[in-house]
């Protein structure tokens, strides 16, 4: 059995199920896999402030009994002789009764906006995961399906429901109140993820003053040599007008010393002008230097969406996941945020041809740190018997996706 709930309910959602259910809602697969790996740990907050409040538990206790029976029954509803529409209908009447009907709308919006769904599908894909969720949870508490064991349950699991909830839906969600029973859990997780975000984008922005340091080394470098070489041609011009003369020009200026002593310094003026122009031009690479500094993260901005956030995001993630698999288990509840992570970057990496220079190069400032643990926790994972057999497959996918993003 899985360690955690989320984990548990996962196990439920295997990629066959997520595809089942994305074709009786005829819907995106992969959006599909993106909003379910954010509604699941989305409705177990709800559920845990519902739970914390007087009679709330005993609530979600008589809920999950009437919906006990829907995963026996889940290959009936999903077929094509059951009735998706129905599930769909009664799930969402349920977070209705339980979160209100403002809350359970803000919710499905917020789910649909994170998934790229919209909001009416994210209300139809939301209510037919409640069902399941309740189900599941009615699996988990076995015979302490009562007031006190729903509250026990959920509120043990406030630090795992807070980590498996993306950052982006966790800041949908900030201002509504769906999170206050998380507490300490929902700003810790949203604490790491900043400071993940801030390190990487230190790191970049390091990297590109070192670069401009560098060039404006070169260009004093430059601008001095071309100092000399000004010099040299103001000294040969001195001596030509001197001595490359005919000899009786110099001998009428001779009696007069101090004419030529005006003269000589007027060629000077003209070789120092005419390199003036080109002092501009060893200038110019410092001035293209600017704009070659990497945003931070969050900052990669591609049509209106914050790439540099989403890989982030996505990174983060992807790290949890991995440190929660410790069986064959919890590998199958694994599989599809590795899917959904695998979309992700599938997605963004086709993105790269829409990015300037100075965009690949922040976002690679953001991923190439995390390119090490990544690959150790892939190893680790893969080493657990039973898991290669599940996860291999979705981690080989993974790797050239990611690599593809910090060449």
């Amino acid at each position: 059995m899985a360690t955690n709930l989320v984990s548990y309910l996962m196990q439920f959602l295997t990629p066959d199920t997520i595809a089942r259910i994305a074709a009786a809602l005829g819907l995106d697969t992969d959006k599909v896999q993106r909003g379910v790996a954010a509604a699941v740990p989305a409705v177990l907050a709800g559920l845990a402030g519902v739970a914390a409040q007087p009679g709330g538990a005993q609530k979600v206790a008589d809920a999950a009994r009437q919906q006990s029976g829907v995963l026996d029954n889940l290959g009936g509803l999903l077929s094509g002789g059951g009735s998706p529409g129905t599930l769909t209908q009664s799930g969402m009447q349920l977070l209705s009764s339980l979160f209100g009907g403002s809350t359970s709308g803000t919710l499905a919006n917020a789910v649909g906006n994170y998934s790229g769904l919209g909001p009416n599908a994210g209300s139809s894909l939301l209510g037919m995961l409640a069902p399941l969720v309740m189900s599941g949870i009615a699996k988990k508490v076995g015979g302490d399906l009562n007031a006190n064991g729903i509250a026990g349950l959920l509120a043990g699991e406030k630090d795992n429901i807070a980590a498996a909830l993306p950052s982006g839906l966790r800041d949908m969600l900030g201002g509504t109140g769906m999170l206050d029973s998380l507490g300490g859990s929902a700003r810790a997780a949203a604490a790491a993820t900043g400071d993940a975000a801030a390190r990487s984008a230190a790191a970049a922005s390091a990297a590109a003053r070192q670069t401009s340091a560098a060039a404006a080394t070169a260009t004093r470098s430059g601008s001095n040599w071309l100092y000399w070489l000004i010099a040299a041609l103001a000294l040969l011009a001195i001596l030509y007008y001197l001595f490359g003369r005919p000899t009786e020009r110099v001998a009428e200026t001779a009696p007069e010393p101090t004419p030529p002593a005006q003269t000589e310094t007027q060629p000077a003026p003209e070789p120092s002008a005419q390199p003036a122009p080109a002092e501009p031009a060893p200038a110019a690479p410092t001035q293209t230097e600017a704009p070659a500094t990497p945003a931070p993260a969050g900052g990669v901005m591609i049509g209106g969406v914050d790439v540099g956030k989403e890989v982030t995001d996505a990174l983060s993630g992807l790290q949890t996941t991995l440190n929660g698999v410790t069986d064959a288990a919890t590998a199958q509840a694994a599989a599809p945020q590795l899917q959904t992570a695998s979309s992700t970057f599938d997605r963004i990496g086709g993105m790269l041809g829409q990015m300037t220079p100075e965009q690949k190069t922040a976002l690679s400032g953001i991923v190439k740190p995390a390119l090490t643990q990544l690959d150790a926790l892939f190893e680790k994972v893969l080493a657990i018997p039973g898991v290669s057999d599940v996860l291999k497959p979705a981690i080989d996918a993974l790797r050239p996706k990611i690599a593809a993003l910090a060449p």
